[in-house]
């Protein structure tokens, strides 16, 4: 039974909670969550729609059921994968992680056992990615025939590191992976939720009106260069000069208080 029932109940592979404002989304397709179809679309409707079904939620983190976040695509999709049927099938992939990406909330993975390959786009669309002792890390899309998550893992290690991975389809290690910056912190796998709900909730007690156009000026700097980005900044500064949150931080910024927030 999921976590909230009543919420969108056509979705069989996902299970989600929402406490105040962090809501905790688990993948959820036994035995190791696999990506298919079914998935991909559950991911894309979830997520384009978050705000509507977690009204309260400010942050989400995304973890996975069981022994790992997600050890890749279904492989059998890709044994009647052909030219013909791969658009569709490869588009569907796409609006999956692009639903994470553009989701108006920051979005933590918390990964333990394996992320590889699609299991790795999933998490590397995520705003962070905290990973638990041990948690394996792989693009091996060339060690079963296809190519792909790439420019995922570029998210998360530099270009040289992304080739040595994508050439090799080897397994990597979060504390091999920690040095390069894409993943923000390693803890015992137990403490895992814990160690996302704390940065979960150190995000949280901002502004939601602030933290949803924070989230739109990360995305639409991430790959401008640095005039065009400042400017994009500055102008959603401009926007969010228009909300009453703003002055609320502000002022309570220089009176030393606790702000109170009343903007969605």
């Amino acid at each position: 039974m999921k976590e909230n029932p009543t919420t969108m109940p056509d979705l069989h592979f996902l299970d989600w909670r929402s406490d105040g404002p962090i809501a905790t989304v688990w993948l959820d397709r036994p035995p190791v969550n696999a990506t298919d179809h079914q998935l991909y679309s559950e991911i894309r409707t979830f997520f384009r729609n978050v705000p509507e079904h977690l009204p309260d939620a400010r942050v989400v983190v995304l973890a996975g059921r069981g022994k790992h976040f997600c050890a890749g695509n279904d492989l059998s999709e890709f044994q009647t994968l052909d030219p013909d049927n791969a658009p569709e099938r490869l588009q569907l992939a796409r609006e999956a992680f692009w639903a994470i990406y553009d989701s108006p909330y920051p979005v933590i993975a918390a990964v333990h056992g394996v992320a590889v390959g699609s299991g790795l786009a999933i998490a590397a669309s995520c705003d962070l990615v905290i990973a638990a002792e041990g948690a394996r890390f792989a693009t091996p899309e060339v060690n079963v025939g296809v190519l792909g998550g790439a420019k995922h893992l570029s998210r998360l290690v530099p270009e040289g590191m992304v080739r040595l991975m994508h050439y090799t389809g080897d397994l990597y290690t979060a504390e091999q992976l920690l040095p390069y910056g894409g993943i923000a912190e390693i803890v015992p796998e137990d403490r895992l939720l814990e160690a996302a709900g704390d940065v979960a909730r150190s995000i949280a007690r901002h502004s939601p009106v602030t933290l949803r156009l924070a989230k739109r000026s990360l995305n639409g700097i991430e790959y401008r260069d640095l005039k065009s980005g400042y400017e994009f900044e500055q102008a959603l500064t401009r926007e969010l000069s228009g909300y009453e949150d703003s002055k609320e931080a502000v002022n309570a910024f220089l009176e030393r208080r606790t702000p109170v927030y009343t903007g969605r």
